[in-house]
């Protein structure tokens, strides 16, 4: 991998040069102008699908440009990520220093883990500098409202309890999918919204950075879901929609190395939940509420939640490695932690039916298992949980086969001989999280959920 010194020395410029928004039959197209000097140039392209989609407010207008404007700059830093260059020139957009410092904030903590792994030391203060000498005013028309609600679809159980939490109020429930898999489309035809009600984007990554990485420039994880809340808000826009309303659970907000701030899940934590909010009324001026109506719960509770909801079972998926495919990989993090989530809700015959096997005999993803119970002190780098949740969710799968007298399965086996403890914390189930921002009118929704997921013991 490139040195990010060295890098810097060479390539000091990013600039973000412009956006289009071009209407065509059956579909809108964004793009935007990146470019490193002395490098190369970007140009990455999303689609949304129009044919099924009644678009009451101008594309390219005012506040579409406003939007789109910034989904670019969303978008930028995963280009800018590849040589990191110490300046960041805006050529299409105004950005005054308390935008600067916003967007700033999001790269900086979206980017802990790609710091982290690559093992680049920064600070927020010097890691880029945003410049803009665009003074241009957009003038913004009035917006026309529809009334309804998006919910983003990610294939999982969490979008598909907040799809079920919501069943009363479908007419007014729009879906909405970045780069549509099968799991997104089927858990929309199972919640009855039906596949003509999802708001469908497909979003490309431009060749010359998939060059960049084979090259051995910087690359990792950045702040994807920073792009989705501003793809969402520009649908929101488009569709007059007045709510997005997320699946993300209180525990986005864990950081994954113990004793520090990175975070795989940064932009699904509530600080950024706020934070967009923030920028949305401050600098775009558009009056769509952006909240998780999970946010008040933990992982152990969405999985109780979610283990009563059958007919999802079959149809989702939370794997990204198999993602492509539609399928569990069954050889990652990410897998293993779903299925010990639901371990003590669902019989190890049902678990194995969805998944294909018994995760917890896989022995060869032991150090995914340390990560995931607090034993390595680093917590993989997936949308997982936290260490509490899952040594509780063992902890009663264990007294479980303990119960039905059967022998534990390696991963339990090597659990109880590292930890020697099988205690239940069943206050994780009267868990709610009061740092939320669910609007009055939903707050119904969650209260129904906690009643139910409260009473676990």
């Amino acid at each position: 991998m490139a040195d990010f010194n060295e890098l810097r020395k060479k390539y000091k410029t990013f600039i973000y040069d412009g956006y289009h928004i071009n209407e065509y039959e059956g579909y809108i197209e964004l793009k935007f102008d990146f470019r490193i000097e002395d490098l190369c140039e970007f140009h990455p392209v999303t689609k949304i699908i129009t044919t099924n989609l009644n678009v009451i407010n101008p594309p390219a207008g005012g506040m579409g440009k406003k939007l789109i404007f910034a989904l670019g700059m969303a978008e930028a830093v995963s280009y800018w990520k590849c040589a990191c260059p110490q300046n960041f020139v805006v050529n299409c957009g105004k950005v005054d220093e308390g935008a600067a410092r916003w967007w700033k904030t999001l790269w900086f903590n979206g980017l802990s883990e790609l710091f982290y792994r690559n093992a680049i030391k920064t600070d927020i203060d010097s890691f880029v500098n945003i410049s803009s000498d665009c003074d241009e005013i957009i003038q913004v028309g009035n917006v026309k409202s529809s009334g309804l609600s998006i919910v983003p679809i990610g294939g999982g159980k969490d979008s598909d309890v907040t799809l079920d939490l919501l069943s009363d109020i479908h007419d007014k429930v729009m879906g909405f999918t970045v780069n549509d898999q099968g799991a997104r489309t089927e858990a929309a035809e199972v919640s009855g919204i039906g596949k003509d009600k999802i708001i469908r984007t497909l979003r490309t990554i431009d060749p010359e950075l998939l060059k960049r990485n084979a090259e051995g420039f910087i690359n990792g994880h950045t702040p994807f879901s920073s792009v989705v809340a501003f793809l969402s808000a520009y649908c929101a826009y488009l569709t007059g929609s007045e709510n997005i309303i997320l699946s993300n659970e209180a525990s986005a907000n864990e950081s994954n190395i113990e004793g520090t701030q990175i975070n795989h899940q940064y932009s699904k934590s509530y600080q950024f939940e706020s934070d967009f909010n923030f920028y949305m009324k401050n600098y775009i001026d558009f009056d769509v509420k952006y909240f998780s109506l999970l946010r008040p719960f933990n992982e152990l509770q969405i999985a109780a939640q979610f283990s009563q909801l059958e007919k999802y079972h079959k149809v989702f998926k939370s794997c990204n490695a198999g993602s492509k495919k539609n399928i569990w990989c069954c050889n990652c993090a990410k897998c293993l932690f779903v299925y010990i989530i639901l371990s003590p809700f669902l019989s190890e015959e049902k678990l194995v039916d969805i998944f294909g096997c018994n995760m917890l005999e896989k022995f060869e993803l032991v150090n995914d298992f340390e990560g995931l119970t607090g034993l390595s002190g680093v917590k993989p780098f997936e949308c997982i949980g936290t260490v509490d949740e899952v040594r509780t969710a063992l902890n009663m799968t264990v007294l479980r086969y303990i119960k039905e007298d059967k022998n534990l399965p390696a991963l339990l086996e090597h659990y109880i001989e590292r930890t020697d403890d099988t205690t239940v914390d069943t206050g994780l189930f009267r868990y709610f999280n009061k740092e939320n921002n669910i609007p009055e009118e939903f707050i119904k929704y969650a209260e129904r959920m906690y009643e139910n997921v409260s009473s676990v013991e």
